[in-house]
């Protein structure tokens, strides 16, 4: 059975939610254009300030990317309506570290031999002389001047003797609370990968104690220099936990589902089964077992709508300290993520709902336009130091987006990889993926944007996977010593290791 959404008109399915949201939160409704002018406003400084706001595991979900009819995420589209929204924005890897090491250093998971959740991406880069004082993103800004500031979640792991070198202010609160017993039904992950209303308030959740970090530090910067302020917001990562109004704002039993196709990865190779061989997050057979597939879904979109609302808070403060109209806010999704498509849930994969991440940037220099070419978060490095007027920093593998901000269209897809020897080239209308052993699947995103028809081993394509083949990572560094946590690797006598552990063959858990 295949259940499908159709996308319907904004104002005909937003209309009385947007009211709801408003009311609840009334950050979320604000106006960017209609500055209120402090009494005293601060002087300009000379470069522009950056807002650099990055959530964790938010897929294309969103009011930009238009990728669920139920999405709601005003503040986003804010930011959107103003500046370049990146329709086709993805990234370097479906997974925390390995992606979050990839946009902060400017270099491949292929560069840098990070895939998995450790090490840390210093520990890493330590590993080769060519790399170990690799300057990061926010490292670049604090030698040229910026005062830089780190709330909530950036790199996925930084041992505390290196945080100096990346930020010159940490500003951090205690973790978010979470209830004594598993809410969601079922039997798997505790509240580790759980879902339902919790707290009673919004502001015992842990993003709304961020946003309120953030929002502080824009009051107390110094004026005598620009802020480059990187904020990392939780949701929605699991647990995926909000106050119950925001998981009224779609009555229980009417998340409408993604679409799915049981059956789907008949045509894909066992080897893309590898990739998520064994994790916390369950697959689609789990969720429709307990009949959690719905109550999840809605979750995500509850989620969703919370967290930019705590972003709707943070631009609110950036008006009000009349400071929004000097400030470049770029706001992104680290990865991507599944609700059930493609059989699973999570990331860890090289399909679009993995690496399909929302990319949207507003401020001085910034037109308003939309980029429906991918490109990818490896490209924010050089993009933000184009725009602040910096020096060219040398050393990236990234691009600049000015060009495609000015309409320039863009002709170099975008790559994802998913542990040595895995990666996908994403065009306007081609997906291709390569596995480490040599199994593939391509996909006509212009006739099946979800993905379901894999035409790898249609002789007439042949043509067409040499061409994408061409783009694939010609050298790819095997991992980093220490790669443990979702790390698969090739082990003696070409066994292939998942977390150390050899894979069985046909044992995958479905």
């Amino acid at each position: 059975m295949t259940r499908r959404f159709t996308l319907t008109p904004a104002p005909a399915r937003l209309g009385l939610a947007a009211a709801l949201v408003a009311a609840l939160a009334p950050a979320l409704t604000l106006s960017l254009g209609a500055r209120q002018s402090p009494t005293n406003p601060p002087a300009a400084p000379q470069r522009p300030n950056v807002l650099f706001v990055v959530f964790d595991d938010l897929n294309d979900w969103t009011g930009p990317t238009k990728g669920h009819p139920q999405a709601l995420t005003p503040a986003l589209d804010s930011i959107a309506a103003r500046g370049t929204n990146f329709k086709s924005a993805h990234a370097q890897a479906a997974l925390c570290n390995p992606s979050r090491a990839s946009f902060l250093t400017g270099l491949r998971p292929t560069t840098t031999g990070i895939y998995a959740l450790e090490p840390s991406f210093r520990t890493a880069l330590a590993n080769y002389p060519q790399l170990r004082d690799h300057v990061t993103l926010p490292g670049y800004f604090t030698q040229q001047g910026y005062h830089t500031i780190n709330v909530g979640k950036i790199f996925h792991t930084l041992e505390p003797e290196n945080r100096a070198r990346e930020f010159q202010t940490w500003a951090t609160t205690e973790r978010a609370p979470r209830p004594e017993k598993r809410i969601a039904g079922g039997d798997q992950g505790g509240t580790l990968v759980d879902w339902g209303p919790f707290p009673d308030r919004d502001e015992d959740v842990g993003d709304y104690k961020l946003a309120d970090l953030a929002i502080a530090q824009i009051k107390s910067a110094p004026r005598d220099k620009p802020f480059f302020l990187a904020l990392g917001f939780s949701l929605p990562h699991v647990p995926v936990y909000a106050p119950q109004k925001w998981f009224d704002r779609i009555p229980a039993g009417k998340a409408t589902l993604p679409p799915i196709k049981h059956g789907d990865r008949d045509d894909t190779p066992e080897f893309s089964w590898f990739l998520h061989w064994k994790l916390p997050e369950p697959r689609l057979s789990w969720y429709e077992k307990f009949h959690e597939e719905e109550p999840f879904v809605r979750a995500y979109l509850a989620g969703t709508t919370f967290v930019d609302a705590q972003l709707g808070r943070v631009l609110a403060a950036l008006n009000e300290a009349g400071l929004d109209r000097n400030t470049i806010v770029v706001a992104f999704g680290d990865h991507g993520y599944h609700l059930g498509e493609q059989g699973v849930s999570g990331k860890n994969t090289l399909w679009e709902r993995s690496t399909h991440v929302p990319l949207v940037i507003a401020g001085p220099g910034v037109p308003t336009r939309v980029v429906n070419d991918p490109v990818e978060l490896l490209d924010l490095y050089p993009t933000l130091v184009e725009l602040t007027k910096l020096p060219p920093r040398q050393g990236l593998e990234g691009e600049s987006l000015v060009a495609q901000m000015n309409g320039q269209r863009r002709t170099r897809p975008a790559i994802t990889t998913s542990n040595q020897g895995n990666d996908a080239v994403r065009t306007s209308d081609w997906r291709y993926i390569r596995y480490a052993d040599g199994s593939s699947e391509l996909y006509d995103r212009r006739k099946d944007p979800n993905e379901w028809t894999n035409l790898a081993k249609d002789p007439k394509y042949r043509g067409r996977i040499q061409e994408l083949s061409a783009w694939l990572p010609k050298d790819e560094r095997t991992a980093v010593p220490g790669s443990k946590s979702r790390a698969l690797t090739r082990g003696p006598n070409g066994v292939w290791l998942w977390e150390g552990t050899p894979i069985v063959p046909g044992e995958a858990i479905k």
